[in-house]
C-alpha cells in the first residue's frame, strides 16, 4: 500500500516538473487547475468510494461474496453518476475562478487542463473501486505491480505529449497513466482471480436491492464528507496563507513544506486503509476480540509512526528547502516552519489510524464529527486568530492546525474506546445478511 501511494505522490510530481518546463504562466494555471479537480473531483469520488471498505472488509470477513460482487459494481455505477455533474463544473472552472478573484489568464490554462483531465474521472471511478475491492480482501500486490508499470510509463508518455500537444498533452498523461492502472486490475479480477471458482460461482453481481443502495448511500455521504473536510482543511489554509502580509514567501515555505507531508500521507493512507480492511474483517468474521485486538496494535503503530515520521521530518529539514528554492528566506523559513510541522505530524499519524477504525467499524459518521469540530469549529478560526490577529503569520495558521489535529484525535479516541466490540460484530453479521 505504501508503494501503490508513493507512486501516486511521485507520478503529481512529474507532472508538476513537466508544467514547470513549459514556463511560468503554465505551471500555475496547471497547478491551480490540478487544486481544484483535487476539491471539487477526486476527493469527492475518494470519498464516495470510502464506503465500499466497511462493507467490502466485513463482507468477505463473513464469506459474503454475493455482497462483495455487487457492492463492486454499485459503487462503480455511483461514481459514473456523480462524475457527470463533475463534468460540468469542470468545464466552467475559468468562470468559477475568475469569480473568486484569480487571473484571467492563469483561469484559461487551468480551464485547459481540467478539460484534458475530464476522462480521469471515469477512469478513477474505475480505479477507486476495483482498488478498494481488492485491499479489502488484503490482496494488496497487484495494485502495487499496476501503479509501478504505470509510474515507468508516466515519464515518456510526458515526453511524447507535451511535445507534441503542450499543456494538453501533460494533462492527458495523467489519465493514460490511470487508465494503465485501471487495465491492469482489471485484468486481474477478471481472469487471475476468477480461479478462484467457489467466491466466484457466488454470483451476485446484479442482485441489488433497495435496501442495499440506502445502505452504500448512508454510509457514502458520511464517508465523502469525512474525507473532503479533511482535504478542504489544507486547501482552505494555503488560500489562507495567500492573504498573509509575506505572502509569496509563506505560500512558497507551505509548499515546500506540504511535499514532504505528502510523502508522509502516503504511509499515514496506507496504515488506515489496512486497519479498516483488518477490523472490518475480523468484525465480518464475527470475531470482536480480534478486531479489537487489531484496533489497539494499528494504534501502538500509528503513534510510533509519527514519531519516526516527525524524527525523519526534523532530521530533513536543512536539505529539504535547497531541494525546491535558492531564495535564503524561503529555506530558513522552511526550516523553520518543519520543525512545527513535525510536532503536527505526531498526531497525524494516530488519526489516520483511527479514521480507519471508525471506517471498519461502518461508523464514518464518528470521522466526520470530528473533523467538523477539530478543522472548521477550533482549527480554522483559532488559525485566523494567530495569523491575522497575533501577527504570527504562517506560523500561527499551523498552530490553528495543531490544535484541531491533537481535538480531532481526542474526539476519535474517545469515540473509540466507548465501542462495544461486541456489539458491533454483532453489528456487522446484520450488515453482511449472515443473521
Amino acid at each position: 500500500m505504501v508503494a501503490m501511494n508513493l507512486a501516486w505522490f511521485a507520478k503529481t510530481a512529474i507532472t508538476t516538473a513537466f508544467l514547470g518546463r513549459l514556463g511560468e504562466l503554465s505551471l500555475a494555471g496547471g497547478a491551480l487547475g490540478f487544486t481544484f479537480a483535487n476539491v471539487t473531483g477526486f476527493s469527492v469520488l475518494n470519498g464516495l468510494c470510502g464506503a465500499m471498505e466497511p462493507i467490502c472488509g466485513q463482507a468477505h470477513g463473513a464469506k459474503n461474496f454475493r455482497l462483495l460482487h455487487k457492492t463492486l459494481l454499485m459503487a462503480i455505477s455511483l461514481l459514473l453518476l456523480v462524475s457527470l455533474p463533475i463534468t460540468f463544473l469542470w468545464l466552467n472552472v475559468d468562470k468559477i475562478l475568475i469569480l473568486f478573484g484569480q487571473q484571467q489568464d492563469i483561469s484559461t490554462v487551468a480551464r485547459t487542463y481540467v478539460s484534458c483531465l475530464i476522462p480521469d474521472l471515469f477512469v478513477a471511478s474505475l480505479f477507486c473501486p476495483l482498488k478498494a475491492y481488492l485491499s479489502s480482501q488484503t490482496i494488496t500486490l497487484p495494485t502495487m505491480f499496476s501503479s509501478a508499470v504505470a509510474l515507468a510509463f508516466h515519464i515518456p508518455i510526458n515526453i511524447v505529449l507535451s511535445r507534441t500537444m503542450g499543456l494538453r498533452g501533460i494533462s492527458m498523461a495523467v489519465w493514460i497513466t490511470d487508465l494503465i492502472v485501471v487495465v491492469l486490475l482489471a485484468i486481474y479480477v477478471l481472469i487471475l482471480e476468477r480461479k478462484k471458482e467457489s467466491m466466484w460461482k457466488e454470483g451476485g453481481w446484479w442482485d441489488q436491492s433497495i435496501e442495499d443502495w440506502i445502505r452504500l448511500l448512508k454510509l457514502c455521504g458520511s464517508c465523502c464528507l469525512n474525507t473532503c473536510l479533511e482535504w478542504w482543511c489544507y486547501e482552505i489554509l494555503v488560500l489562507l496563507t495567500g492573504h498573509l502580509t509575506n505572502a509569496k514567501q509563506a505560500v512558497g515555505v507551505l509548499a515546500i513544506v506540504l511535499n514532504f507531508d505528502y510523502l508522509l500521507f502516503s504511509v499515514m493512507l496506507s496504515l488506515a486503509t489496512c486497519v479498516c480492511t483488518r477490523v472490518s474483517n475480523e468484525l465480518g468474521a464475527n470475531q470482536a476480540g480480534l478486531a479489537y485486538r487489531s484496533a489497539c496494535v494499528s494504534l501502538a503503530l500509528g503513534f510510533i509512526s509519527g514519531c519516526i515520521g516527525s524524527l525523519v521530518m526534523v532530521a530533513a529539514r536543512g536539505i529539504w528547502g535547497p531541494l525546491f528554492s535558492h531564495d535564503m528566506a524561503i529555506i530558513k523559513g522552511v526550516k523553520k516552519t518543519m520543525l512545527l510541522m513535525a510536532l503536527v505530524e505526531v498526531f497525524n499519524f494516530p488519526l489516520a489510524v483511527c479514521g480507519g477504525i471508525v471506517r471498519g467499524t461502518a461508523r464514518p459518521w464518528l470521522g466526520m464529527y470530528a473533523n467538523l469540530g477539530g478543522f472548521y469549529f477550533l482549527a480554522l478560526p483559532l488559525g485566523v486568530v494567530f495569523a491575522f490577529k497575533l501577527c504570527l503569520g504562517l506560523v500561527g495558521l499551523l498552530i490553528g492546525l495543531l490544535t484541531g489535529i491533537v481535538t480531532c484525535l481526542t474526539l476519535l479516541l474517545v469515540f473509540i474506546a466507548r465501542l462495544n466490540w461486541v456489539e458491533e460484530a454483532a453489528q456487522a453479521q446484520t450488515l453482511t445478511g449472515q443473521e
